[in-house]
Formats: structure tokens, C-alpha cells, sequence
């Protein structure tokens, strides 16, 4: 029944579509699959709670992945918008009031929120088994994948699952991906971000705080295309960080360094430094422009951080993780729907283009911003004379966060929708 713990995987076991990795992109296409009424099973090969390196920010691009899968985020510390520091000016900004998007953003730590989505899933009747570590796909005589290979347990017990599709939501690492020779496309952006929790008052606060000011002088080359973050958790702590968005375009610099400096132009009363640490400082990749490709390939669909859905403008990665989730379950749905063969195939070869439909221009337009933002020079002008200008930084706001009602909105939305149509996918 829904909820209820699964039984014991065995030493085979069987399931219509397995998903790989219970994050984000594997929890949310779990739950539309199994809403759609196919037998799913999700194999994590962590124990929850677990750690997970990310901001913690929900956009309201993420409040709506929530709110259509029905999770209760009712007590979620929510934010009214963004306060903005560059050039020297701080400006506060409320997140966009749009038709098909809510108008505030949520933080939720990771450790909780990935947690909360595997009971989500589950409870939809999903099949989830955590310390489950996927070693290779399952291959048919065809050279199709047919299942995945695992270890299970303290003593790693070998065991396979076959299925009839398996989706691979494993993040940056792509094991599966990598052993069908998927890989990552060294011409995309590929980020890093590095973040650690400090008891701090600026715990509570209606805005989450970005900067581009990185350094007493503005920003600098080695902190360059990049920026600095600190987001209110509510419970005595914040999440501070530093992310670099395109590493191909990095100095070599000290990313702990840049956090370093960043943080040291804080009043101390604020406590953001190490010495009020609460946990180690952690990094991560951010994989972006989807950097993997072709997405779907002989019974494999690539969800999240895999497929390299992180916007470039941003960082910003929970809320297409969710997203494409729910595409590659939609996508799974139809094809399993249809007879097996090449009717099932031509469903599943259309993934790919779907997602770059939905993101492959906004994301080559990214690209291009952070060519920009490698500048200082540049970053500092723009900063100065934009972020006074309040219609200027509602317009960046809407761009960067991929935030708008297309051409059903008003003349913002509109120009924005022409500029995306203009830009060719990546």
C-alpha cells in the first residue's frame, strides 16, 4: 500500500521504470509515475536524512514544481523577494507577481527537503529503497537497458532490477550515462559552489541576499563569472556561499578565499564568518546547458543535474530538477502506453527535444550572460546604473530567473519571450 515501507529487493527484482537517485529529479518523477499508475522503483544509494551542497533556495519557479505535485509546504520559511548588493548599492526586490507563477520563493534545507520528497513519492506508491548503490545498467542482447546492477546493505549484496525503462537521476557523476558513453560536453559551463551554515541573526528576513560585490572594490577576476549568497534558514542559522558559474572561465582562484574576503565586508555583529560556523564549508558542481546529451538513449532517460538542467544564469538547479522529473515520468508514461517497438521509441526520442524546448534557448542565452559576467568592469557598470532603476532590475529579475508569463503577460514578458524565440538552443 501507499506509505508503507517496500519490501526487500532480493536478489532480482522487477518493476515497470527504475529510477536512479532520490534527490529532487528521482523523487519528483517517482511520484508522477507512480501517479500515472506505473509500477516504479527508486534506488538511493544514501540513508536519509543525508547532506547535499546547495544554496536551499526555492524559487518561485520551485514553489510551483511543489505546489503541482501537492507537497504541504505549510511552516516553510518563506521570502518575499531578493535584496540585491552591487556597485556599491543594495537594493531590495520582490520576486515578480505573474499569472503562472507564485510571487514568493521558500528555503528548505536539503537534508529535509530531499527526505521529504522520498516520503512523497513513496506515499504515492512508489517503491523506495535508500543504501542501494547502482553499479552498471542491465543490458539486453540488444544493447538496450534493460534493468540496473546493485549493492545493497553494509555487506554490498549484489542484486539487479529490471525494468522496462530506467531513469537516471544521479546527478553530475552520471554513472549510468557515462557507461552507455554519454558524456559530459566539455564546450558547456560547468559551476561550483561552495557553502557552510553559520548561527547568525540574519536568520530571519523577508529577502535573500545575492551580491556581485565580492571584494571592499567590487567584484574581481577570480570571482568572476559569479556570486555570493545569504539565505535566512529561520532557525537561528543561514546559509551563506559562493558560487563560481563557469569554471572553464575561472583565474585559478581560491573559492574559500573569495567567500573568505566576501563575508569579511559584513558587519561582525551579523556573525556570518567561520568562527560561527555550525558546519564545515562544502562544495559541489553545478553541470549546466544540458551538458549531457541526447537526454534519452536505449532506455535511458537523464532527469536533473545527469541531463545538466542548472540554469546558467544562476546556479539555480532544484526546480528543473523537478521539472524534468516530471517530464522524463510523463515521457515514460506515454511510451509504456504504447506497443513496444518503434511506436514506443519515436515517444521516447522526442524527450530530448523537449527539454531543449523548454529550457535550450533560455539556457544559450545564459551562456552568453556569463560571458558578460566574466567582466568586473562590466559587472560594476551594469550595477551601478541599473540597480536604481527599479523596472530595469524587475526585467533582469524575470530574465535570470526564467520567470515570466510568456506572451500572455505584459510588455516585459512579451520582449522577453521574443529575445528567448531569437536565441538558438543549446
Amino acid at each position: 500500500m501507499p506509505g508503507t515501507t517496500p519490501a526487500p529487493l532480493g536478489a532480482a527484482a522487477r518493476a515497470d521504470v527504475v529510477v536512479v537517485g532520490a534527490g529532487p529529479a528521482g523523487s519528483s518523477a517517482a511520484w508522477w509515475l507512480a501517479r500515472a499508475g506505473l509500477d516504479v522503483v527508486v534506488l538511493e544509494k544514501a540513508a536519509f536524512p543525508r547532506e547535499k551542497v546547495c544554496g536551499d533556495g526555492l524559487t518561485p519557479r520551485g514553489v510551483k514544481a511543489l505546489d503541482d505535485m501537492g507537497v504541504d509546504t505549510s511552516g516553510w520559511v518563506r521570502h518575499a523577494g531578493l535584496r540585491v548588493h552591487g556597485g556599491g548599492r543594495v537594493v531590495e526586490v520582490d520576486w515578480p507577481r505573474l499569472t503562472h507563477w507564485p510571487h514568493h520563493s521558500l528555503v528548505c534545507r536539503r537534508s529535509e527537503l530531499d527526505a521529504r520528497l522520498a516520503d512523497h513519492a513513496r506515499a504515492a506508491g512508489a517503491r523506495v529503497h535508500t543504501e542501494v548503490t547502482v553499479t552498471e545498467p542491465l543490458l539486453d542482447e540488444a544493447g538496450r537497458v534493460a534493468g540496473v546492477r546493485f549493492t545493497a546493505g553494509p555487506d554490498r549484496e549484489p542484486g539487479l532490477v529490471t525494468a522496462r525503462l530506467v531513469v537516471s537521476a544521479e546527478g553530475v557523476s552520471g554513472r549510468l550515462a557515462k557507461a552507455l558513453g554519454l558524456a559530459r560536453r566539455e564546450d558547456r559551463p560547468l559551476g561550483v559552489a561552495v557553502r557552510r551554515y553559520v548561527e547568525s541573526p540574519r536568520s530571519s528576513d523577508r529577502y535573500l541576499d545575492i551580491s556581485f560585490d565580492l571584494a571592499p572594490g567590487g567584484p574581481t577576476a577570480e570571482s568572476m563569472p559569479g556570486y555570493g549568497w545569504i539565505f535566512g534558514m529561520g532557525d537561528g542559522t543561514a546559509n551563506v556561499g559562493f558560487g563560481l558559474l563557469d569554471t572553464r572561465r575561472a583565474e585559478g582562484g581560491d573559492h574559500r578565499a573569495v567567500l573568505r574576503r566576501w563575508l569579511d565586508t559584513f558587519p561582525a555583529e551579523d556573525r556570518l564568518g567561520e568562527e560561527h560556523a555550525v558546519t564545515p564549508l562544502r562544495g559541489a558542481g553545478l553541470p549546466m546547458a544540458l551538458h549531457r546529451q541526447p537526454a534519452y538513449t536505449r532506455g535511458l532517460l537523464l532527469t536533473g543535474d545527469a541531463a545538466g538542467t542548472v540554469n546558467p544564469f544562476n546556479g539555480e538547479g532544484i526546480s528543473y530538477a523537478m521539472e524534468t522529473g516530471r517530464m522524463a515520468a510523463e515521457t515514460a508514461a506515454e511510451a509504456l502506453a504504447a506497443p513496444a517497438g518503434l511506436g514506443r521509441e519515436r515517444v521516447l526520442r522526442r524527450y530530448p527535444e523537449r527539454l531543449k524546448e523548454a529550457y535550450g534557448r533560455h539556457h544559450r542565452l545564459g551562456v552568453g550572460f556569463l560571458a558578460l559576467l566574466r567582466r568586473p568592469d562590466v559587472v560594476r557598470f551594469a550595477t551601478a546604473h541599473g540597480l536604481p532603476r527599479p523596472a530595469l532590475v524587475d526585467a533582469a529579475l524575470r530574465l535570470m530567473g526564467n520567470l515570466s508569463d510568456g506572451r500572455d503577460g505584459d510588455a516585459v514578458d512579451r520582449a522577453i519571450a521574443v529575445l528567448t524565440r531569437l536565441a538558438p538552443a543549446v
